[in-house]
């Protein structure tokens, strides 16, 4: 069973799926769902809620648990960094990162003549129209633009080919129950 949290002030939330910005009064129930990629999905009586890692701290009795900014790297930019980078983002609804979901179909990296890299993704959502699909590009963009020595990034959202379930890693669908 679900414990229940009260918001302790005003919060910023993301609706979801519609990607709206609003926010949720200070008293709001919420149960938490998920954690990953260092956001909060909430399940209120309005519905599902993102609230980012630096408002977890309004809801009153939980502690979002210290995830490392991304993944271990030793100051080196590598395109296996960005890799590692984008597993770190999460569908608030899909406990399985968007390179394991299959959403993401092509990454590009350029080095600049100062010696600094470009990085642009090109990726899709597993539902043409989701509100989210702004919300999880600009994580990546984030995520990815925060590595050593990268000074442009860019993230695309694509519809071709059509994301089909067949996408999913391996341990994307251990992770779903799904074989």
């Amino acid at each position: 069973m679900q414990k229940e949290h009260t918001l302790s002030k005003d919060c910023p939330a993301t609706a979801i799926p519609s990607g709206g910005e609003l926010t949720l009064p200070a008293g709001t129930s919420v149960f938490i769902t998920q954690t990953l990629g260092g956001n909060v999905t909430v399940r209120t009586d309005r519905g599902l809620f993102r609230i980012a890692r630096e408002n977890a701290a309004l809801i009153d009795g939980f502690s979002l648990t210290e995830e490392p900014d991304g993944p271990a790297h030793d100051g080196e930019f590598s395109e296996q960094l960005v890799w590692d980078t984008l597993k770190t983002c999460f569908d608030p609804e899909i406990p399985v990162n968007i390179v394991d979901l299959g959403l993401v179909y092509d990454l590009a990296v350029e080095e600049t003549p100062a010696g600094a890299h470009t990085v642009e993704v090109k990726m899709t959502l597993t539902a043409p129209g989701c509100g989210m699909g702004p919300v999880i590009a600009e994580d990546a963009r984030q995520k990815i633009a925060a590595l050593p020595s990268v000074e442009s990034a860019k993230v695309h959202i694509v519809w071709d080919p059509q994301w089909v379930p067949q996408m999913i890693s391996e341990s994307g669908r251990k992770v779903l129950g799904i074989e």
